[in-house]
């Protein structure tokens, strides 16, 4: 659930005058992260929202969606640079929209749209993991998003369309000796999660995004961890997603796994925790095939045990860093474990966002795997945030 993700929303502190908006530091803990204050609009935002089956064109659809209230486009992978030297990554980009439609056009810092972006590496070798956040409002360049031709960004973090379906993207992005500099092209055709590309949050109607991607993509390039620049491939995944919704009434966070099996499959699957300690049922996944061809999984079609957890020393919150996932319905018994316990993201609000290993049986015969996890509400409630 990329998007994970949407978590930045958790940033939004509404006070002051109309669309302004300031980066302010009073007095706060020295590892406290960083708090951004935004100015709400005057009347009662209009924004519009994931009701209905729609379609997609590309490369527009990789693009902005000015009349819903958020949007994020989510890279994760896992790289080599040899056998026994491998990172996972992360590039994330946010938008939030102050009032639907598009930003006013023109020079100037006049925007109604506020952009965030998330950047993190994992390296497993040294057992070091570093994170990065940004903020910028949409306006003079600083940061924005366009979908002919296909471009996210944040300063001099970006994600570029390098084809014009915008199916293979050079992802870019460093800070304080740590970035990554890759070429992604996807490997299948885009996939429509939830409804044909509809992906509903709760059973009200409207608490639902859009939710596109590809669950499988090539990369190569450098990644620079901490000083030295090498030369890594392996694989990524990406997520795109739009909505204007909350959480359903009671939910208090997610967990979300991305999946790619050496068999040539692909599992997406997210559940919704509630205060209750239930999983909301509309809770789902999508099981892609060698070919690109997809099935919807629902939450009784799939199984999710906790073999073991990890508590931060940061935080205290307690993840689960080791799961058992099974399904009849995809033929699949798989045992999930992270490539190292802390991977925890202590931006403007806490999650985990991590790098996992794969292993158990498709289809009856053995399989390994990788993929990406990522967990919500443990640091705190994500209710009234989402």
């Amino acid at each position: 659930m990329s998007r994970g993700a949407r978590g930045i929303i958790g940033l939004l502190v509404l006070a002051g005058v109309a669309l302004a908006w300031q980066r302010t530091r009073p007095p706060r803990p020295a590892n406290a992260p960083p708090h951004l204050e935004l100015a709400p609009t005057e009347a009662p935002l209009a924004f519009a929202r994931a009701t209905t089956i729609r379609d997609f064109r590309l490369p527009l659809d990789h693009g902005p969606h000015f009349e819903f209230e958020t949007e994020w486009w989510y890279y994760t992978g896992n790289l080599a640079a040899s056998e026994t030297r491998r990172f996972g990554f992360q590039l994330t980009f946010f938008r939030r929209g102050l009032s639907p439609g598009a930003p006013p056009a023109g020079p100037g810092l006049r925007t109604s749209q506020i952009y965030f972006a998330h950047l993190a590496l994992t390296d497993v070798a040294t057992g070091r993991h570093r994170f990065f956040e940004r903020w910028s409002r949409g306006a003079a360049g600083l940061a924005g998003a366009s979908g002919e031709p296909f471009r996210v960004w944040l300063e001099d973090w970006q994600a570029e369309g390098r084809t014009p379906d915008g199916a293979s993207v050079r992802l870019q992005a460093k800070d304080a000796g740590w970035g990554l500099d890759l070429e992604v092209t996807a490997q299948k055709p885009l996939v429509r999660h939830g409804d044909r590309g509809l992906s509903p949050k709760s059973a009200l109607p409207g608490n639902a995004s859009y939710y596109v991607g590809y669950t499988r993509m090539s990369a190569g390039g450098t990644v620079t961890v901490g000083g030295p620049t090498l030369d890594v491939r392996g694989s990524a995944w990406f997520d795109h997603e739009w909505s204007t919704s909350a959480l359903g009434e009671g939910a208090t966070g997610w967990d979300w796994f991305s999946l790619q099996l050496d068999d040539g499959r692909e599992l997406m699957f997210f559940q919704i925790r509630r205060e209750d300690g239930s999983i909301e049922p509309v809770s789902g996944g999508t099981l892609v095939g060698t070919d690109g061809d997809t099935r919807r999984l629902g939450a009784d079609e799939v199984a999710v045990d906790v073999l073991e957890r990890w508590t931060s020393p940061e935080s205290r919150a307690s993840y689960p860093v080791r799961w058992r996932i099974a399904s009849a319905a995809a033929a699949l018994d798989l045992e999930v474990n992270r490539r190292l316990d802390a991977q925890e993201m202590r931006t403007s609000f806490t999650y985990w966002e991590g790098a996992v290993s794969v292993r158990g049986t498709s289809e009856g015969n053995a399989v390994a795997g990788e993929g990406y996890v990522e967990m919500t509400g443990y640091a705190g409630t994500m209710l009234g945030v989402f």
